[in-house]
């Protein structure tokens, strides 16, 4: 591997890296008492609640255009994103430290491919949570009208994002128990329309297993396309290694209990709604869960009650997403691969990155609302979902790599063949993941790419100018 700064060496076992390089020896020697790793309990609260963001509570009613068969593609976004966290869980064995994606594109194909992943997951994350503010919105119009005013819509809108975010600059402490509380208080009601639904489950109302005309691979991926945001977060407890106690063992396990459970409610939930509300009416729906409470209890007031489990949990999503929209560039600027001022590391949080984040997408929010154009955002969603495949691909890209070469010191012969499988399934879903973004979003998210590439020669520059002087 030929890069342009000498890698990171691993670190001792139990070597506690909340401080990085940037830690000063009083820091090493005197963590923060705001700086807390996270045990397997959070870890795993924190990949639940990333993947299970707003969008349970849209989804149902997203995918009902095209009939029951948007189940089936559920069902496979599953297994590849099980794949996908198996990877995960094995690269974070073999190099435990944070950034995730960033790391391992790095320490398998240099420094070009590592800066890729960082600044392409960066890019995901900020439009993300610019993304779930203004659905956020939405929910809290249930509860407290702010629609009628433009400055009301926009001020909801910008405290949704930086209250997560000032949760973030108390500690990493604080980002622990807020995640684990958000994950605890919104499974209540998700489970009570998963689990209580199938109760009052009516086969008639499921539909037509087609509901459009086009034939069955068509639909199976035109409603992928719209679920390929939902499983976005398997990656949370690799990008956090380095805030995970016992990150070889934890960071794996995490991966892949956060991933079935919210499997498990994605699943179930969107069949109860299916077989509680009438498919005709699940279509025009804009709160299928209101609707599935409404039809299994009667009266209104199942609104309400979702709204308010609809904001708990994109705050937790925010809550989860502003702490890995940080790590990841904090990371790359460890490396010299990122501004420097993004390694500023605070009470265990990388401060400067969580600001620069909250900024951008508070800016992408306010566009939103003040620009006029018809799906503009929407569009920057699909966008998202293609910028994370780069990562994605460069990650599992990276285990085949390390599987392919016979390195002994990364790869465990004895599961030789099961990673090799699970890596070319997590290969092949990344890739289909690509191809679901849709044409619009992959040209647009190329642009977003090619601007990294600029970014990029500029720092390589610098350093070259500094490494020769």
């Amino acid at each position: 591997m030929t890069t342009l700064t000498t890698p990171r060496p691993e670190p001792a076992p139990g070597a506690d890296e909340t401080h990085g390089d940037a830690a000063t020896p009083s820091d090493a020697a005197t963590p923060s008492k705001h700086a807390r790793r996270f045990g397997l309990p959070v870890a795993t609260a924190l990949v639940m609640g990333n993947i299970i963001g707003g969008g349970i509570f849209l989804l149902p009613a997203s995918v009902a255009p095209f009939g029951t068969i948007s189940l089936v593609a559920f069902g496979v976004l599953t297994l590849g994103a099980l794949a996908l966290a198996l990877v995960f869980g094995r690269l974070a064995e073999r190099l435990p430290r944070t950034g995730g994606p960033y790391v391992y594109a790095r320490e398998a194909f240099g420094d070009f491919a590592g800066f890729l992943a960082a600044w392409s997951y960066w890019i995901t994350a900020w439009v993300s949570n610019a993304a779930l503010a203004v659905a956020a919105v939405g929910y809290l119009d249930v509860l407290v009208p702010v629609h009628g005013s433009l400055a009301a819509t926009l001020t909801a809108a910008l405290v949704v994002q930086w209250l997560p975010a000032l949760a973030n600059l108390a500690g990493t402490r604080y980002v622990g128990a807020v995640q684990l509380v958000a994950t605890v208080l919104k499974f209540a009601p998700l489970l009570l329309v998963a689990v209580g639904g199938l109760f009052f489950f009516d086969a008639s109302n499921l539909g037509p297993f087609r509901a459009d005309d086009q034939g069955a691979l068509g639909a199976l991926s035109a409603s992928a396309a719209i679920l390929l945001f939902s499983y976005l977060g398997v990656e949370s407890a690799a990008v956090s290694a380095g805030e995970v106690r016992d990150p070889r063992r934890n960071v794996g396990r995490a991966t892949i209990l956060g991933t079935l459970g919210a499997a498990f409610v994605y699943l179930l939930g969107t069949l109860a709604v299916f077989g509680t509300v009438a498919h005709d009416d699940l279509v025009g729906s804009t709160a299928p869960f209101s609707d599935a409470v409404n039809a299994m209890f009667g009266g209104s007031w199942g609104g309400a009650a979702v709204a308010c489990a609809a904001l708990v949990s994109m705050t937790g999503a925010l809550n989860g997403w502003t702490l890995l929209s940080a790590q990841t560039p904090y990371a790359a600027a460890k490396d010299g691969l990122f501004p420097a001022v993004f390694a500023t590391r605070r009470r265990g949080v990388p401060t400067v990155g969580v600001l620069v984040t909250v900024v951008l997408a508070s800016l992408l929010t306010v566009y939103n609302y003040t620009a006029g154009s018809e799906g503009v955002f929407e569009t920057l969603v699909l966008i998202t979902t293609f910028t994370a495949t780069v990562p994605y691909l460069l990650a599992t890209a990276a285990q085949i790599y390390f599987l392919a070469s016979g390195r002994s010191d990364r790869v465990d012969r004895p599961r030789l063949i099961r990673d090799a499988v699970l890596a070319a399934l997590a290969c092949g879903f990344s890739m289909w993941l690509v191809a679901g973004s849709g044409y619009a979003a992959v040209y647009q998210g190329v642009l977003f790419l090619f601007a990294g590439v600029i970014v990029y020669a500029w720092i390589a520059a610098r350093r070259a100018r500094a490494g020769s002087a």
